[in-house]
């Protein structure tokens, strides 16, 4: 009997315990639901960062591509080089044509000298002609002939000025296709657009590329931002340039600071990854979170793509951050 009683004793102590520890995590939940100010708004994503695919303007084969896979590059350094021997001998030839232009136009010019003399002296002669004929001292038929000779000069001088002017076109088009040919052996080195990480190598040296195929394709690390879904009733709060703070799960309690660089326009469900699907069901507005550029200059190669985060957003910009999100 005793025994029973004991045992019954045990099994109300065991019911009792479980209930307060229920009820202990009931309120720890609802404390920590109110902890949130009603000005703050948050959403789950991953972490972006702008890439760009280094291309060839040209076909045809690839000689040489140094960087590898998660290799860093500079703005304005040559990760690749195409073969561009055709280019340089139409190059060599081009600029030949152009001295041999410039000379015909020199040409051309010299002609227009001794034509110009020759009107001189054709003008000269009929204004004596003139006086002397006036004077009774020649006949007008020499008159006549002195008059036709100033107008073949006249006739001959102005032909000759064309000619110069289509033998300085023709030095112009010679002067431009060599510098079309110059370009071309430009986009023959490929650069870095950017300073960043080559995050894919995509081809290699010895094959034969086509025009706007792409051999690289680079991260910049100061364009990081992650895109976050804000539900209707809040979204007219959200402004551009609003400051938002940033928890990567990776970095732990460190807050990383953000701002708003894009609104959506118009309300869509969010992507099934994202959110859970009683929120899906509701219409959502797309918001790009930035983050600081100067904060990622000071902490290099922390942040990375595909990062796991969750944002946060202030509405209200009079209201202080919590305790859980600092100020910088």
């Amino acid at each position: 009997m005793v025994s029973r009683t004991s045992s019954h004793k045990s099994l109300w102590l065991v019911l009792f315990l479980v209930l307060v520890v229920a009820g202990a995590l009931l309120a720890w939940q609802k404390m920590a639901a109110s902890g949130t100010p009603a000005n703050l708004v948050s959403g789950n994503g991953r972490l972006e960062s702008t890439s760009y695919d280094v291309a060839t303007r040209l076909s045809g084969r690839l000689i040489a591509l140094g960087p590898k896979e998660g290799d860093l590059v500079k703005l304005g350094d040559e990760v690749g080089l195409m073969d561009a021997r055709d280019l340089q001998a139409q190059l060599l030839q081009s600029e030949a044509l152009v001295q041999q232009a410039r000379q015909t136009a020199a040409e051309a010019r010299a002609t227009v000298l001794r034509y110009q003399s020759e009107r001189g002296l054709a003008g000269a002669t009929l204004k004596r002609t003139q006086e002397l004929v006036a004077r009774k001292f020649l006949s007008p038929q020499r008159l006549d002939q002195d008059r036709s000779a100033v107008r073949q000069t006249d006739a001959t001088l102005a032909a000759a000025r064309l000619r110069v002017e289509a033998a300085d076109a023709a030095v112009l088009a010679a002067e431009a296709n060599v510098g079309r040919i110059q370009s071309n052996l430009d986009d023959a080195r490929l650069l870095a657009p950017v300073s960043g990480r080559v995050l894919y190598r995509l081809a290699e040296p010895g094959e034969v590329l086509a025009s706007g195929a792409r051999v690289l394709t680079v991260l910049d690390p100061s364009d990081v931002f992650m895109t976050v879904f804000v539900p209707a009733e809040t979204a007219g709060k959200v402004a551009l340039g609003t400051e938002a703070r940033l928890q990567v799960d990776a970095l732990g309690a460190d807050v990383v600071p953000a701002r708003v660089s894009f609104v959506a326009e118009r309300a869509q469900f969010t992507p099934r990854e994202v959110e859970t699907r009683n929120e899906r069901e509701k219409l959502m507005f797309r918001v790009k979170l930035r983050l600081d550029a100067e904060w990622l200059a000071a902490h290099p190669d922390v942040i990375k793509p595909g990062m796991p985060a969750v944002g946060w957003l202030r509405l209200d910009a009079t209201q202080p951050w919590p305790d859980s999100l600092p100020e910088r």
